[in-house]
Formats: C-alpha cells, sequence, structure tokens
C-alpha cells in the first residue's frame, strides 16, 4: 500500500506516517525500488496498533519506550507497566 492508502485508511496525514515511522513508533516500512515507502501487512498492524493506544490517551513517549521493550525478550510486564500507568 502507498502512504496515501495508509492515511486514507487509519485517518492519519502522510506526516503523521513518516514522524512515527522517524522516531521509531513504527518499524522502518519496506521500500520499492525507486524508494517510495510499500505499506505491507505488518507495517499495517503496526499503525493500526499505535493509532489505537493513540486514541485510549497513551502519550508517544511512553509509546516509544513500549515499542523498544516490545523487541527486547522478557519485557512482558515491564510492557504491560507501560499501559497500566497511562490509565
Amino acid at each position: 500500500m502507498t502512504i496515501k492508502e495508509v492515511s486514507q485508511k487509519y485517518d492519519l496525514s502522510p506526516d503523521t506516517i513518516r514522524y512515527y515511522e522517524r522516531i521509531g513508533l513504527i518499524p522502518p516500512v519496506p521500500r520499492k525500488p525507486n524508494g517510495i515507502r510499500d505499506f505491507d501487512q505488518e507495517s499495517c498492524n503496526w499503525i493500526e496498533f499505535v493509532r489505537c493506544l493513540r486514541d485510549a490517551g497513551v502519550q508517544i513517549e511512553a509509546l516509544i519506550d513500549y515499542v523498544h521493550l516490545f523487541y527486547q525478550e522478557g519485557t512482558a510486564e515491564a510492557r504491560k507497566a507501560i499501559l497500566v500507568e497511562q490509565r
């Protein structure tokens, strides 16, 4: 999917999606040979996840911490604590 299609699907601006990628809220999006982002299902799942948590009021700083922990083993309790603190 193109960034325009993803933008429309998730009701986020292309700039917001690029920002989320730049700060590490979503993993780097695969690109076509010409450098254009080509969103796959995994990328869309991350955008949907981040969108859901942002809509629930989770702060960007907490999400950044959550995503960093996601890629580490044995961090389920720490990630849970981040989400619980945001309530």
